[in-house]
C-alpha cells in the first residue's frame, strides 16, 4: 500500500501533476481567521478522487464557502504541517498516512480531540462499531480519539496465476516454507520467485508473522523477542542472498520496484497492497492476478495501512471540518472511491457490501482485514518516532541491500532507538 504510500498512501492513487503540487507546496495557507469564506483541505496528492470532488463541491455548496484544496506528496504534508504549527497557522482539516502518525502530533497539542463529535454523531455515523477495531485503535491516545480513518488497508501476497500454474503449483503459499519452496520453484532465468521492496516497510508483514513487536512500552524495548525478529530478518535476507530467489532491492525512494518486476512477469510473487492494482491492472492486462490471504509462521498477520482525517486544534472551522470528514467517511463515498480506484474501507459494512464480495479482488483485501494490525503500536506516544524509523530503515537495507550480518545490523538499530527514546 511507509507510507510515500505505505503510510498509506500508497493506496493505489496516481500521482498528482508536477504544478499544482509545486504550487501547494510553495504557498502557506492563510489563517483561517483572515478568510471566513475560505475552508482549507491538506490530502495527499494522489487522492483528488472524482468522487471526493463532488463531496467536496456539494460541501462547498451547503455551506457557502470556498474550499482550497492543497494537496501534497506524504513526506512533503509532514514538513508542510510541522511548518505550519510552528507559524501558528493550520488547515482546517488534514489527510494523514493512519492514526500513528496523528498520534504522535496530538501528543504535541497541535490536534484537535473528536470525542465530543463522536458523542453527537457517532451512533449515525456507524462509529466506532462499523469500523474494524484496530482502525480505531490506532487513532486512540490516552483514552480520547484523534482521528477517523478513511481508508484501511493491509500488506498481502500478490500472485502470477499462469505462473504458479506452469510451475505446478495449485495453490498459493499459505505458510513461510511453502513460500520459499514455491520461490525456488518460480525462479528460472531471468525470472524471479519473490521480488522483494526496498522499502522497509514491507518487513513489517514478515515480523509480525514471527510474533515481533516493534517496541514494547514495558522496559522500552524494541524488535521482541529477539530470537524472532533476528529469524524474520534472516529469512528475508536469505531470500536475496542465499537462496537466489529475489533480486537485491535497489536502495531508492521509489516503492514501484517490485509491482514494476511483476507487470513486466520478471517476478512471480510480490508483497503489496491495493495500491499496485492499478498500475498492474492497466500495464498488464493479461496477468492473472490472484491474492492470498497473509502468510503464517507463529501466526497470520500483516501490517495495517491506510489514512483518515484529522482537525487541526487550531483549526478556525472545526464544525464545518466534522461535517466535510463525516461526508468523506460515509459507506456512499467509501464504495465509490473503491469502485474509482480501488481504494478499501475500515468499515465493516463495506467488506460485507455486494459491490465488495462480489469484486475478487476488493473482496480478497477484505479477507485480509482482519488479520492487520499497526505495526508501530506505542510507539508515536514517546515522540520519537521519526527516529527510530531511520534507523529501523537503516538496519533493514543494510541487511538486505549491503549483505551485513542480521545480529550486527539488529545491534546497532537497538542501540540507536535506545539514544532516541531515552
Amino acid at each position: 500500500m511507509h507510507l510515500s504510500r505505505r503510510n498509506l498512501l500508497r493506496l493505489g492513487a496516481a500521482a498528482a501533476t508536477a504544478g499544482p503540487l509545486m504550487t501547494a507546496c510553495s504557498r502557506a495557507p492563510e489563517p483561517a481567521t483572515s478568510n471566513p469564506g475560505t475552508f482549507t483541505l491538506y490530502t495527499n496528492a494522489g487522492h483528488a478522487y472524482e468522487a471526493w470532488k463532488q463531496v467536496v463541491a456539494q460541501f462547498e455548496k451547503d455551506h457557502d464557502v470556498t474550499v482550497s484544496w492543497q494537496k501534497f506528496q506524504w513526506p512533503d504534508l509532514q514538513t508542510k504541517l510541522q511548518t505550519d504549527f510552528a507559524a501558528g497557522t493550520t488547515a482546517d482539516l488534514v489527510e494523514q498516512p493512519g492514526g500513528s502518525a496523528t498520534v504522535g502530533l496530538a501528543v504535541s497539542g497541535d490536534v484537535r480531540a473528536l470525542d465530543d463529535y463522536i458523542a453527537k454523531d457517532g451512533k449515525a455515523l456507524g462509529y466506532p462499531d462499523d469500523w474494524q477495531a484496530a482502525a480505531v485503535d490506532s487513532w486512540r491516545h490516552e483514552g480520547k480519539i484523534y482521528g477517523i480513518q478513511m481508508a484501511l488497508t493491509c500488506n498481502l501476497l500478490f500472485y502470477n496465476k499462469q505462473m504458479l500454474s506452469q510451475a505446478g503449483l495449485t495453490a498459493p503459499p499459505d505458510n513461510w516454507d511453502d513460500f520459499l519452496a514455491a520461490a525456488k520453484a518460480l525462479t528460472k532465468g531471468d525470472v524471479y520467485g519473490f521480488a522483494p521492496n526496498q522499502d522497509y516497510t514491507y518487513s513489517h508483514p514478515w515480523l509480525l508473522q514471527n510474533g515481533v513487536r516493534y517496541f514494547n512500552p514495558d522496559g522500552k524495548q524494541l524488535l521482541t523477542p529477539s530470537p524472532a525478529a533476528l529469524e524474520a530478518l534472516q529469512f528475508q535476507a536469505d531470500l536475496v542472498h542465499k537462496h537466489k530467489v529475489a533480486p537485491v532491492p535497489t536502495a531508492s525512494n521509489d516503492y514501484s520496484g517490485p509491482q514494476k518486476l511483476f507487470s513486466a512477469k520478471r517476478a512471480a510473487m510480490i508483497i503489496t497492497g491495493p495500491w499496485d492494482l492499478k498500475p498492474i491492472r492497466e500495464g498488464s492486462p493479461d496477468i492473472e492476478l490472484g491474492l492470498a490471504l497473509p502468510l503464517r509462521k507463529t501466526a497470520r498477520a500483516t501490517n495495517l495501512a491506510g489514512a483518515g482525517f484529522f482537525i487541526p486544534a487550531k483549526s478556525g472551522k472545526p464544525d464545518l471540518a466534522w461535517d466535510l470528514l463525516k461526508r468523506i467517511v460515509s459507506l456512499e463515498t467509501q464504495l465509490k472511491v473503491s469502485k474509482e480506484a480501488g481504494l478499501t474501507a475500515p468499515r465493516k459494512s463495506w467488506a460485507e457490501s455486494t459491490e465488495i464480495k462480489s469484486d475478487p479482488v476488493m473482496k480478497a483485501v477484505a479477507d485480509a482485514l482482519p488479520f492487520a494490525a499497526p505495526f508501530d503500536a506505542g510507539l508515536p506516544a514517546t515522540g520519537k518516532k521519526a527516529e527510530v524509523d531511520a534507523a529501523y530503515k537503516t538496519l533493514y537495507q543494510e541487511v538486505m541491500v549491503s549483505k551485513k550480518p542480521v545480529q550486527a545490523a539488529v545491534t546497532s538499530f537497538v542501540d540507536a532507538a535506545k539514544r532516541a527514546i531515552g
